[in-house]
């Protein structure tokens, strides 16, 4: 015999059981936590853009200098 599919609103019901199922398992950050992640984050965030901005200002004075060596001859 042959099985049959579930219709398509059996499976969607389906999603959302298991789907609610599935977020009663997880287990949630605390709040202080969620502040002190969210601190190291805006902090990394913060270091990586003056290194972005330093390397950024030190690739232009370089290039600068190639330009300025090229053009006088």
């Amino acid at each position: 015999m042959e099985d049959k599919k579930p219709n398509v609103f059996t499976r969607i019901r389906n999603y959302f059981v298991d789907s609610k199922n599935e977020l009663k398992k997880v287990v949630w950050p605390t709040q202080k936590t969620v502040f002190k992640n969210s601190g190291i984050v805006l902090m990394m965030i913060f270091i990586m853009g003056v290194f972005v901005a330093l390397l950024d200002a030190g690739l232009m004075k370089l290039l600068g200098m190639v330009m300025s060596i090229s053009t006088t001859k």
